[in-house]
Parts: structure tokens; C-alpha cells; sequence
């Protein structure tokens, strides 16, 4: 039998957070696999972090995977839901509009280093109507420092409006791994390949086979991100070789998924003794 998806809305708390006085307040919440934060905004930009699980993000323009060590910036008005992909320990911050105007005016998918991670969690483990000059108001003011270094990682998923590609991309979004050709993507659209060759550009920004690869990176970041081998990674998202796996990942972010893992372990090791 198949879960269901379970609704959840924004709590009276992360409501009241919009109004607080501090520029930075953070909010800890525990989800089910398969619950879904239905469609919302805040007056606050949100940096949405997990400390375990993986997130899907959605707004009208883009859909962002967000597994552990990443955070999605989403700046404020912009609505967006949230999906669970597993059970997940959000950990997330709202930073008012005046002082996360540095982060950027667009969702960004971002590096969490281990010390940003340290700071979110001790800022949450603080009140969240501290005095600005408290063990919490140095703590906000160093996350702000981390947050305008933070490296961008260069993935995102473009929307299209147009549902033609809307039940394209849904298909490839439900299996990244299925090997279709152009025509059998666009019959399933009840398009033509060349209505899809011309419409992919213009609703997205990409062509077909660059937005593919961005779903590609995005699934092998949350893979990567459970220990996945690079190998089993290359498989599940149908290519022929691992190394032709790996030449598109370092062609897109410039470090090979080896050594992306290897990374990955290497902060897992160096965060294993926190709380979470």
C-alpha cells in the first residue's frame, strides 16, 4: 500500500517569527517521509536546512533538491512548498529582508560548512527575542557573516509553465533514470519533438538535454550526500559508463563525484559528535 502525502501548513510559531524583533530567528521542526508544506511565502527570507533528511523545494520558477550540508536561500514573498523525501530534521532560520539582502534576490542552493551548521544550532538552542548584544546576537551576526561567504552551488531545476512540458518534466523528475529517447519524452507530452526542441529554451532557459543533466546533478547530490557509490550513482541515473558520470559532474562543478565524496565523509566525521 502506498503512504499518502500528508498536509502540513506553516505553524502559529513560525507565523509569530515573521513579526519578531531580531534579524535572524531560527525554528526547528521534525517531518514524516512524504509530508508536504503546502504552497506559502513569508515576509522573511528562509534558510532551509535540514541536519538530516532530504527536501524537495518547489516555487512557481524552480525546484531544488536539498539534501544534508546544502541550504536552500529563498528570498522573502517568493512562495514555495516543501516535499519530504525521507523523515527530516529541518533546521531553519528567518532573516528579515534589510539584512538577508546580500544573500541574493533569487533562490540559491548553498554550502553549509561545519561551522554554519554550529552556529544554526546554537542559535537555536537560544531564545529568539535575545538583546542584539547576548551570546545570541554574536552568534547571528557570525551566521550572517557565513551566510555571505557561503558558496553557491550551481544547480537548479527551471519550471516550465506550459503543461505540455509540465507532464514532461514531472515524468523525468519522478525517474531521472528512465531511458527515453526526445520523441518517446514528447509523445508522453502529447507534443512533438520539434514543439519541445523550441519551447524548452524559452520556458526554461535550457536546452532538453541541459535540463535533464541538471536533474541528473541534482539526484546525485542527494545519493552522493547517503554514501551512494559513484558507481551505483552512474547507474540508477542511466549512463553507460561511471566515467562518463564523472565527466559530466566535473564539467558542471568542477570536482569529480569521488572526491565530492570523499568530502561528504569527511564532514560527516567531523559532525558526528553534535547534537542534532
Amino acid at each position: 500500500m502506498v503512504a499518502k502525502v500528508r498536509l502540513v501548513s506553516p505553524s502559529r510559531e513560525v507565523v509569530a517569527l515573521q513579526n519578531a524583533e531580531c534579524a535572524v530567528v531560527g525554528f526547528a521542526r521534525e517531518l514524516a517521509f512524504r509530508d508536504l508544506l503546502t504552497a506559502h511565502s513569508h515576509r522573511r527570507g528562509q534558510l532551509l536546512y535540514a541536519v538530516e533528511g532530504v527536501m524537495q523545494v518547489r516555487t512557481p520558477q524552480g525546484v531544488w533538491m536539498v539534501p544534508p550540508q546544502r541550504a536552500l536561500w529563498v528570498p522573502p514573498h517568493v512562495e514555495h512548498e516543501i516535499r519530504m523525501l525521507s523523515r527530516v530534521s529541518m533546521r531553519t532560520l528567518y532573516i528579515t529582508e534589510h539584512a538577508g539582502r546580500g544573500i541574493g534576490e533569487r533562490c540559491r542552493l548553498l554550502e553549509v560548512s561545519v561551522l554554519l551548521r554550529e552556529l544554526i544550532l546554537a542559535l537555536l538552542a537560544e531564545s529568539n527575542d535575545y538583546p542584539p548584544h547576548s551570546r545570541a546576537g554574536h552568534v547571528a551576526e557570525l551566521i550572517m557573516s557565513e551566510l555571505s561567504r557561503a558558496p553557491a552551488i550551481p544547480i537548479e531545476i527551471p519550471w516550465p509553465q506550459d503543461r505540455r512540458l509540465l507532464a514532461i518534466c514531472e515524468a523525468i523528475l519522478a525517474d531521472p533514470g528512465r531511458q527515453f529517447a526526445l520523441a518517446d519524452w514528447a509523445g508522453l507530452g502529447g507534443a512533438s519533438v520539434r514543439t519541445v526542441i523550441r519551447l524548452f529554451p524559452r520556458e526554461t532557459g535550457l536546452q532538453f538535454r541541459h535540463w535533464v543533466q541538471q536533474v541528473h546533478l541534482s539526484e546525485a547530490l542527494v545519493r552522493l550526500s547517503r554514501g551512494e557509490a559513484v558507481g551505483v550513482v552512474a547507474q540508477a541515473l542511466g549512463y553507460k559508463s561511471q566515467s562518463a558520470f564523472s565527466n559530466m559532474f566535473r564539467k558542471a562543478l568542477g570536482t569529480t563525484p569521488n572526491h565530492y565524496l570523499q568530502r561528504q565523509e569527511k564532514r560527516r566525521v567531523a559532525v558526528g559528535g553534535s547534537d542534532q
